[in-house]
């Protein structure tokens, strides 16, 4: 059941960063536009229109790896680093409902959301990705305990 639930959240995670990733990409000139018109990323809004969404497509592919492969590095890495950067997105929405309303750099359909709707979004998604990297740790110490039998 547990590794039920780590796949759910693990799929639910790379539809998210992968539709978010590439659409941020394939648009990339109006998402660098609207980083640079927030005045604490300004100075920062070449990088961030790159690495925000290749970090996203990095890890998507992870997650997708972990379906394939036997490594368990890959799903670690892939919900530590998405479970991180949603964390890091909810406290930017937080931020931004405190200090005014700015254009949303979101991709696709989630950038139709109020900013009070992400803060919702993001939050639960950086909950389940804690719950997935709770559940994924006791089966990371099963598969050790197995090999080390071995």
């Amino acid at each position: 059941m547990k590794r039920t639930i780590v796949d759910i959240i693990s799929l639910l995670y790379i539809v998210l960063f992968f539709y978010t990733g590439v659409n941020k990409l394939r648009n990339n000139d109006t998402f660098s536009e609207q980083v640079s018109k927030n005045t604490y990323l300004n100075d920062y809004h070449t990088v961030i229109a790159i690495a925000i969404p290749s970090m996203e497509v990095l890890i998507s592919a992870a997650l997708i790896a972990a379906f394939f492969t036997h490594a368990k590095w890959p799903r670690k890495w892939g919900l530590y680093a998405g479970t991180a950067l949603m964390a890091i997105f909810t406290i930017y929405v937080k931020f931004m409902l405190k200090s005014g309303h700015l254009p949303c750099t979101c991709g696709g359909i989630i950038e139709a959301m109020s900013w009070k709707q992400h803060f919702y979004f993001n939050t639960s998604f950086t909950l389940l990705g804690i719950l997935a990297i709770w559940l994924n740790r006791g089966s990371l110490d099963v598969e050790q305990k197995k090999l080390s039998l071995s």
